[in-house]
């Protein structure tokens, strides 16, 4: 397993690009401006192929995020995301998002903090009983 990135809601994109480039001294590595979902992703590290924030910048977001809401989850990448899932669930965790598109799943800590699950390289092929799993909870 290899830790990828942590991700956080941002209210004003202006203060939090200031703020992680500007005073903390990050380099922006990568972003993805999503018109249809109205949000900004912009990733930032240490250093090119470190692990990375990921600041969310939703468009429409009018008011200060609730404490606890504004960071989203940590992400790490497995080698094989139906296996790893399959761990988990041997050791008693519950699945919230099933890996369905043979790329990604989410779980929960026991102090419900997400963490996503991403799969390393291409996305696997879809399978069952992956496939026609349903979301529980929330992720």
């Amino acid at each position: 397993m290899k830790f990828l990135h942590t991700m956080i809601r941002v209210k004003d994109l202006d203060d939090a690009l200031d703020f992680f480039t500007n005073k903390l001294g990050l380099v922006e590595t990568r972003r993805k401006e999503v018109e249809a979902g109205r949000f900004t992703l912009i990733f930032f590290a240490t250093a090119p192929g470190e692990p990375e924030i990921e600041l969310t910048y939703n468009w429409d977001q009018k008011t200060a995020y609730s404490e606890g809401r504004n960071f989203g989850h940590l992400a790490f990448s497995v080698e094989n995301i139906y296996d790893y899932c399959q761990t988990l669930m041997d050791k008693g965790v519950t699945i919230l998002r099933p890996p369905r598109d043979g790329y990604m799943a989410f779980i929960r800590t026991p102090d419900q903090i997400s963490i996503e699950l991403l799969q390393q390289g291409e996305r696997l092929p879809v399978q069952e009983p992956w496939a026609s799993m349903e979301n529980k909870g929330n992720w």
